[in-house]
């Protein structure tokens, strides 16, 4: 590990002959590079942003790296500020700039101010040099004698120059999760965002690729792949003007969401997390999935566990000896930990079905007598951890809650309440409630300490919604909102630092990186279905390394073999949500050496490199295979998934081996009596020959929804 540094350098264009050397900022990663100016009128603009150059081949001048509105800006402003005596006008000129370096992260501050206004922002840019990486975001300070409305607050604000722009996007709904649309930007504005309050991915995920010039490949083309670190609404803006350069605009969705800043106290944005790279959608994927893994993701370098859910088995109906039961099915299959889901609390209103339940956080007494408490223990005695689900920002009518609390939920005054999945959003704005959801949490672990995971799941968005807390703010609800979310992860982060915990939104509601540096996993969809999951998973791959993306085994997809299933849930973080009762002998024998063979090769899946080589959006079939850092393993994953046709298919050319290490290529992951079909199966093959030459994966006439994994490992 190298020697922990750091340095500031502090440059003033008030000091002098310093000033000549503050026109240039220049932020760089090891491939890219971002350079802002000091114009003559000493307003900031960015002259460059692409592959990193020798820093006398920079250009100077350029645009306004973060626009203002009421001046003589004629476009998007990335700010917009009513004054207190009501006028709406923003200049901000350079003041100073520092930079500070620990490691390979260096953090860049730019201070600008209003010559006329007492007010100032400060733009801050972080380079994770070795990841490609680069975080940006505002804050926003004034001191004026009231607050001050903000309009507009954006996250960053790029510009681009090119002869056509190609914006990949991901949309979809509950069950149809990261659906990928790639499309040519025209002239005027593009918008993706969410106005939902809470499980705002729900129909929009807030990631994108822009590609330039051309349409960029896995392996070609110079992009950003850009995302936003925030669990509210959100919203990007693409707008290409008259001369065809584009300003790509990152932050808080506004809508209905005016923001009266206080006197003295900073405004801080989200963070924008983009990189470039003009190698293409792969190269851009592994640069987030290494700045994810180790700066981005709860304990992202860190082991998972595998677990069994009884949701499948049970739904809402057990008790005590039928989950002692699953327990030991458990216990059989090889997982690490059991997850009890919804179901388990409620007595005056017992959580039987989704209409009743939630706010009343202690155990069903009919159907838990013993406790979790028990549970946890009995799980310990077979060798098992204990997890347990949760929701705790909802409320059921009816509920202890809803009738003790009315006050505590967002609801309109003098309108009919509107209910999702039966149920209402607590209000996370007031504190009491923050205490409230974080003692559901503290109290559960403090009398449960074996509790060793939580499935936290968020079933609806925001509609009819009005704070009681904020009274006449309501347009600081959906900000506010999910800095409440973050306070009550924050308390529950510094008491319980290390509890594994799940992101879950109904599917994938919640898929950002403002939440999972509190989670270490998400729910990508409530969508298992082996063949889905195909293309739901290849979609968040693209953005999430794969120990996030929680991928379980059920009986969904009535069609596909239990291995196809195994297969598609083995390139994510593997789990179970089946009756494994149920198994015949030879699927038990499959699924118990599957446990086995996941755990022995899920360091290369979690940690590796991910090539993406064949899509399924283009090819009736996917091909996709995790490279360790050092190259002296790989794992292949080969899914054919055309259902009518029985196609003989082309050689498939490896990526991202070591061309003068030689493999042995073996399939893995075999069910009971059956053998490698593959001709080069258990051959030592050369990188060279392997990513040259490649192999045929489908050697003669496979069946549809069929499956191989296989192993590299060096000679």
């Amino acid at each position: 590990m190298p020697t922990r540094f750091a340095f500031v350098i502090l440059l003033s264009c008030f000091a002098g002959n310093t000033f000549a050397q503050s026109k240039q900022i220049v932020i760089e990663t090891s491939h890219s590079a971002l350079v802002l100016n000091v114009g003559g009128n000493q307003r900031v603009v960015q002259s460059y942003l692409g592959k990193k150059l020798a820093p006398a081949a920079y250009p100077s001048g350029g645009r306004e790296a973060y626009l203002t509105a009421g001046m003589d800006n004629q476009f998007e402003p990335a700010i917009r500020m009513v004054h207190n005596d009501g006028n709406p006008s923003l200049e901000l000129k350079y003041v100073s700039h520092k930079t500070t370096r620990t490691d390979d992260v260096v953090q860049t501050d730019i201070l600008m101010k209003d010559p006329v206004y007492p007010v100032e922002v400060t733009l801050h840019y972080t380079a994770y040099y070795n990841s490609d990486v680069i975080k940006s975001w505002a804050e926003i300070l004034h001191r004026e004698k009231k607050p001050a409305m903000l309009t507009e607050y954006a996250s960053s604000l790029l510009h681009f120059n090119g002869d056509e722009y190609w914006l990949t996007q991901f949309h979809g709904d509950w069950a149809r999760e990261v659906n990928i649309i790639e499309e040519k930007l025209t002239n005027g504005i593009k918008t993706l965002e969410s106005k939902l309050g809470t499980r705002t991915n729900f129909y929009q995920t807030q990631a994108f690729f822009l590609s330039l010039n051309e349409k960029s490949t896995e392996t070609t083309g110079e992009l950003i792949a850009g995302t936003l670190a925030w669990t509210g609404n959100y919203r990007y803006t693409f707008e290409v003007d008259q001369r065809n350069g584009l300003r790509v605009r990152a932050g808080i969705n506004s809508f209905a969401s005016e923001y009266y800043a206080e006197p003295g106290q900073p405004f801080v944005t989200p963070a924008f997390i983009f990189t470039w790279t003009d190698q293409g959608k792969g190269q851009a994927s592994r640069n987030l999935h290494n700045w994810a893994r180790n700066y981005g993701v709860l304990d992202g370098n860190k082991e998972r566990l595998t677990l069994l859910n009884n949701w499948e088995a049970t739904h809402t109906t057990f008790d005590e000896k039928r989950l002692v039961e699953l327990f030991d099915e458990g216990k059989k299959l090889g997982i690490d930990l059991f997850l009890l889901d919804d179901g388990w609390f409620g007595n005056n209103f017992p959580r039987n079905d989704d209409k009743a339940g939630l706010g009343d956080w202690q155990e069903d007494k009919k159907k838990l007598p013993s406790g979790l408490g028990y549970l946890v223990k009995e799980a310990a005695n077979k060798g098992i951890k204990f997890g347990i689900w949760l929701e705790p920002e909802m409320v059921n009518p009816k509920s202890d809650l809803y009738q003790q609390h009315p006050d505590w939920i967002l609801k309109l005054p003098n309108r009919e309440e509107n209910y999702g999945r039966n149920q209402l959003v607590l209000d996370l704005v007031n504190p009491q409630v923050q205490d409230f959801v974080f003692r559901i949490v503290d109290d559960m672990m403090t009398k449960n300490p074996g509790i060793a995971f939580i499935k936290w799941d968020c079933n609806r968005s925001m509609t009819n919604a009005y704070s009681p807390y904020l009274k006449e703010k309501q347009s600081h609800l959906y900000i506010e909102y999910t800095k409440g979310l973050y306070k009550v992860m924050e308390r529950i982060r510094t008491k319980y630092p290390h509890l594994p915990i799940m992101l879950c939104a109904g599917g994938g509601g919640r898929t950002d990186y403002g939440a999972l540096k509190y989670f270490t996993e998400f729910w990508p969809s409530d969508n298992t279905d082996g063949l889905e999951r195909v293309y739901i998973q290849w979609g968040y791959s693209y953005f999430f390394p794969s120990n996030t993306i929680s991928a379980h085994v059920t009986s969904m997809g009535k069609l596909q073999s239990l291995k196809f299933r195994t297969d598609v849930a083995m390139m994510g973080k593997m789990g179970y949500d089946i009756r494994v009762n149920n198994f015949t002998p030879q699927e038990l024998l499959f699924s118990q050496e599957a446990v086995k063979t996941y755990k022995r090769i899920s360091e290369t899946v979690w940690f590796g490199n991910l090539y993406r080589i064949i899509s399924p959006y283009e090819e009736s079939r996917a091909v996709l295979m995790y490279v360790a850092e050092d190259k002296r393993k790989a794992i292949l994953f080969n899914y054919q998934l055309q259902t009518r046709r029985k196609d003989i298919f082309s050689r498939v050319k490896l990526q991202g081996l070591d061309p003068q290490k030689k493999y042995r290529f073996r399939e893995i992951n075999l069910f009971p009596d059956t053998k490698a079909a593959n001709p080069d199966n258990d051959k030592v093959l050369t990188g060279e020959y392997l990513m040259n030459i490649g192999l045929n994966l489908a050697p003669g006439r496979i069946a549809p929804l069929s499956s191989n994994v296989f192993e590299l490992t060096e000679e």
